[in-house]
């Protein structure tokens, strides 16, 4: 009898992760910047959703209905637990791929997502995922999909395969999965200590697995230690995607945008010379060396004329999302960290300082008479939501529709912070997405939704949690030992939430 594992780790949890990428309105602008027309809104789904958290914050925050599967019934549960408490439109199951797939209640969406499950799952599951968008996606929907890409895993894919092997073989049956990935970095350093051929032709496999060995276990499992596991070029993912009649649009992960961050002019020659767009992508990723692809996929992509589009962009609605103050201007790529130069990025950051909503035609207009134009601002706006600076703003009518779900579902968060989940996220019916927080500013938050009004009070709170998780806190690399020295970082930490973090989730309507 096979498992219903079916060889993927199942006997540890996976975390507790949030994928803005999932978000349909987050892509909105990258669509728009290649020219594509944007899908309509309603209905979406996600498969092997994991621990729920996406979903569930999209779920409440956009006020869509969403439909999502995984085989896994614990992490199920655990979504399903904070479905009910947010009262969101959201249905959710632990059927298997096949099983989900044959279901005859489910509607059409008109966006499919998943992240990160495509690279570990088998042939079988792939072609049952396909046929399915193939049937289930609207016309003009999107499909959002992440996946391990090669070449930048050409390296590391043997030691990959060495460790999973080491864990099947040498690890004991009683051991439990955290033993056996223990194990096996530990044979895996002895390994490389020996200086195999290996190692001489494939320097850097060392310093990934010394970065692994300090990551997450639960992660690590997942990421690592399934039974398939297969990195895929783009043009195979073509290969694979058309028979949806799905077509490439673009990347969702906005960094990828700004070629200069990437690409040298050399390259970027080379690859305006390449007219095949499947090609042209597969010939940037060598370029790149991409590891990991985040890509939008329509079924029956559409291109906008040069006023469409322009229209559309200029309708797009967005909001700055950290203080200016904690705006630092350095946009990563695959060629390393740039300073993009504040002088450049300062009069749309100024501009948006307050913290309301405002639509890229107002700030096309509020930088004209600096004689920058809708690219300038296009380009700039496309790097702020890449360094995690600006978000889009949805409707007003889906802000309010939205609004009670998120306030239940921060409710209910903020009061499990004290427990052993390390929850990292609240739901912004203004983005239709979630806000990333630190552990610190969500005690903060709890001790404040406790009616604890004053810093002293949110500084005490935190520190007696903290204190009875075994916790402290750490600074410029290094652990603050004393409680003395964790109750002084903590006023300081409390000082500057109160003054930048706390305004910017308020206008996000996080908080009250």
């Amino acid at each position: 009898m096979s498992s219903w594992t079916q060889g993927y780790v199942a006997d540890i949890g996976y975390t507790y992760g949030y994928y803005s990428e999932l978000s349909p309105i987050r892509a909105n602008l990258a669509l728009l910047y290649k020219g594509n027309a944007l899908p309509q809104q309603g209905t979406h789904c996600e498969l092997g959703f994991g621990q729920g958290m996406s979903i569930n914050m999209h779920a409440a925050a956009s006020g869509d209905c969403w439909y999502g599967t995984d085989f896994n019934p614990s992490q199920v549960s655990f979504a399903q637990e904070l479905a009910a408490v947010s009262g969101a439109d959201v249905h959710l199951s632990d059927d298997s791929f096949a099983e989900f797939a044959q279901r005859t209640d489910l509607p059409q969406f008109d966006s499919i997502g998943l992240h990160g499950i495509w690279s570990w799952i088998n042939d079988d599951n792939r072609a049952i995922i396909v046929d399915f968008v193939r049937r289930k996606l609207k016309v003009g929907g999107q499909l959002y999909i992440s996946y391990n890409t090669q070449p930048g895993w050409s390296a590391f894919a043997p030691m990959r395969h060495l460790l999973t092997q080491h864990a099947d073989v040498m690890g004991a049956n009683g051991q439990g999965i955290v033993g056996k990935i223990d194990g096996a970095i530990d044979f895996a350093e002895r390994l490389l200590a020996t200086k195999p051929a290996f190692l001489l032709a494939n320097p850097q496999v060392a310093q990934k697995l010394e970065r692994i060995k300090g990551q997450n276990r639960q992660y690590i499992a997942h990421e690592y230690f399934n039974l398939d596991w297969e990195p895929m070029h783009f043009g195979d993912m073509h290969q694979w995607l058309s028979p949806a009649k799905l077509d490439f649009a673009c990347s969702a992960h906005y960094n990828e945008h700004i070629d200069e961050v990437n690409l040298t002019t050399q390259q970027q020659n080379f690859l305006a010379e390449i007219e095949d767009k499947v090609f042209r992508e597969s010939t940037r990723d060598f370029m790149t060396n991409q590891q990991f692809r985040r890509d939008i996929w329509i079924k029956g992509a559409r291109q906008l004329g040069s006023r469409d589009r322009a229209e559309a962009i200029r309708a797009q609605r967005v909001m700055l999302t950290v203080a200016p103050a904690d705006v630092k201007y350095q946009l990563k790529g695959s060629r390393g960290s740039f300073n993009v130069g504040d002088k450049i990025y300062e009069p749309i950051v100024n501009y948006l300082a307050d913290y309301r909503i405002r639509s890229l035609a107002e700030v096309e207009q509020a930088v004209a008479a600096q004689g920058l134009d809708l690219s300038y601002v296009m380009k700039v706006a496309l790097a702020l939501i890449g360094m995690g600076y600006l978000s889009l703003v949805q409707s007003d009518e889906r802000m309010l529709k939205a609004q009670l779900a998120c306030e239940k579902l921060n409710t209910h968060i903020l009061q499990q912070v004290r427990g052993n989940i390390d929850y990292r996220y609240l739901a912004s019916p203004v983005t239709g997405a979630a806000m990333l927080i630190d552990r610190v500013e969500m005690l903060f938050l709890a001790a404040r939704q406790m009616q604890l009004h004053s810093q002293d009070e949110w500084i005490e709170f935190a520190w007696k949690v903290l204190e009875s998780n075994k916790q402290i806190l750490l600074k410029d690399g290094k652990n603050l030992e004393t409680r003395e020295e964790n109750l002084t970082e903590l006023a300081v930490l409390a000082i500057k939430f109160a003054a930048n973090k706390l305004p910017v989730l308020q206008a996000l309507k996080v908080v009250k």
